[in-house]
């Protein structure tokens, strides 16, 4: 068991054995590590240089023969810790890395009715302009009562709505929202909305709704223009 949270935190097959075997043989030559361990005593003389660099054993000359010894296992926790300072060192270098890389494309999925109020809500942070392509009604029913915070809250921010629903669906009354509408062929649960750099696809199902949500400005861009498009087309 020991052996292999020594490998965890580090340290090879070899390394651990011979550690371990200094803990319970004490000051020891490299024929008994060899005889403790199993191992060549050419691995052994390999293994104590590497653990010698780490800090986890040291030796002693007597009679011109090195007599190896464990440091205290205390010295783990100042491994790990240096690790940690190293780590800490190239952080902020590779958080800039990995935020440049997020900031091109992202493409994250969501199931279930927490998981599209996670997307309405990222659409409050956002706090742009939210342009929905082929609204569904379906919504209303699959996250009862929610529109109704969900709207008093982008009226708050001043976030606007531009909405495309189909003719099939009563007349709404959307706060902060201007609303048109398109023929009643095409209808459908899948709705788009459009809003910053990001474009989420919305399967609203009763059952299990599901979004997409795509980062990237080039998209995003691309189903704008489409939005704009319909939108001069739709009926008020």
């Amino acid at each position: 068991m020991n052996k292999e949270i020594l490998k965890e935190i580090g340290l090879t097959e070899n390394e651990s054995k011979v550690y371990l075997a200094l803990l319970e043989l004490g000051p020891s030559l490299a024929g008994q590590i060899s005889r403790k361990t199993g191992l060549h005593r050419r691995t052994v003389y390999d293994t104590t240089e590497r653990l010698i660099e780490k800090g986890l054993i040291g030796y002693i000359l007597k009679n011109n023969r090195r007599v190896f010894e464990s440091s205290s296992p205390k010295r783990f926790l100042e491994v790990i810790k240096e690790k940690e300072n190293s780590i800490n060192e190239i952080l902020p270098e590779l958080l800039s890395s990995y935020t440049k890389t997020r900031e091109k494309q992202e493409t994250n999925f969501y199931n279930g009715k927490e998981g599209i109020k996670t997307v309405l809500e990222d659409q409050i942070e956002t706090g742009k302009e939210i342009l929905i392509l082929g609204a569904s009604s379906l919504a209303y029913e699959v996250l009862q009562f929610y529109f109704k915070w969900f709207d008093k809250r982008r009226k708050e921010k001043k976030i606007k709505a531009r909405i495309i629903f189909s003719k099939n669906i009563k007349k709404i009354n959307i706060p902060f929202a201007e609303i048109r509408y398109l023929p009643e062929k095409y209808s459908s649960p899948l709705a788009i909305n459009i809003y910053s750099d990001k474009v989420a696809i919305i399967l609203w199902s009763k059952e299990s709704p599901i979004a997409i949500v795509i980062k990237n400005k080039e998209i995003s861009e691309g189903y704008r223009k489409y939005f704009e498009l319909v939108w001069k087309n739709a009926g008020r």
